[in-house]
């Protein structure tokens, strides 16, 4: 059942960054932390859409992109212990998690670069005529480098299976979008490229689904060049950390109750019975505790690991 399988990868996420926020306090963590607590909506109806076979790249808030496209949970929390268990052996944390056998193919923390490395991987996709599709999420701020015009305008050009998304959340750590942008019309500048762009706003998990779903089988059946979706969101804890952050003046509980009143997860739930979804949150607790107990179990990397994976 669609809202089954929609609830649990909305809960599931949600829980596992609220128990990631719980426990970094205590020093465990061995990273900094970009939450994606009241986002999660746009990853799970964006991956819900996709088979095993697409690719998706991201930024430093990843979590919620990487769990919804099935990345590995043990080794996502072990990686963020700094284990040599995690998904790059402890050595990358938070904010570059991958995992290819999942079609996680990378996020980093430095803005937009995960953008053009997408083209790249649709462009290698389009020259050996499969049928995947590649997703690149980034956030409102990336819009702002240079590379992000120099990829939209290779892909339209190419004519590459790329699914842009952009996580507006209308904010780039503290500064507001409409202080930082003359207009705050993203699809617009994808649209000055020539490309298909479709603005959602706070959208609905099911009905984000259902565009994506359309527009991946345009991309894998080579109908069409990229695709550019702009989705409206918004993070409620702060920017960086586990905490929130209405105290520190840039913005207002108020400015966000909206946005909590609105929450995909809550909207979902409320439409299950009450059995299927304590199964569910069962379920995903005991996967959660499973996951945080591997992580606390796991080695560190050895001291010959120190040098190995390193590139110049």
């Amino acid at each position: 059942m669609l809202d089954e399988r929609l609830y649990r990868s909305l809960y599931r996420i949600r829980r596992i960054e609220e128990e990631v926020a719980r426990v970094y306090p205590t020093d465990v963590i061995m990273s900094p932390i970009h939450l994606s607590i009241g986002q999660e909506a746009i990853s799970v109806g964006i991956c819900d859409a996709l088979g095993p076979e697409d690719v998706v790249f991201g930024s430093y808030r990843s979590h919620a992109l990487f769990l919804a496209k099935g990345g590995d949970l043990r080794r996502m929390i072990a990686e963020l212990y700094g284990k040599a268990t995690g998904v790059a052996k402890g050595k990358a944390g938070s904010m570059h998690l991958l995992d290819p056998d999942a079609g996680v193919m990378g996020a980093s923390a430095v803005v937009a670069t995960t953008i053009p490395h997408a083209v790249g991987y649709a462009l290698g996709v389009k020259m050996r005529r499969e049928p995947r599709v590649v997703v690149s999420f980034f956030g409102d701020g990336a819009v702002e480098e240079g590379v992000f015009h120099e990829s939209l305008n290779f892909a339209q050009l190419r004519r590459v299976p790329v699914l842009f998304v952009c996580e507006n959340n209308h904010y780039a750590i503290h500064s507001r979008q409409r202080t930082r942008q003359a207009s705050v019309d993203i699809c617009r500048l994808a649209a000055a490229h020539g490309i298909e762009a479709h603005r959602f706003d706070n959208p609905d998990v099911v009905q984000l689904r259902a565009h994506t779903l359309e527009a991946v089988e345009s991309l894998r059946r080579g109908e069409c060049g990229p695709i550019f979706f702009e989705c409206t969101c918004y993070r409620w804890r702060e920017h960086v950390g586990p905490n929130d952050d209405f105290a520190a003046g840039y913005r207002s509980r108020a400015e966000a109750e909206p946005w909590f009143e609105s929450d995909q997860m809550a909207v979902v739930g409320r439409r299950l019975a009450a059995a299927p979804r304590k199964r569910i949150e069962d379920e995903v607790e005991a996967e959660i505790a499973d996951a945080f107990r591997f992580a606390e179990q796991s080695p560190f990397p050895d001291e010959s690991e120190l040098y190995t994976d390193m590139y110049q």
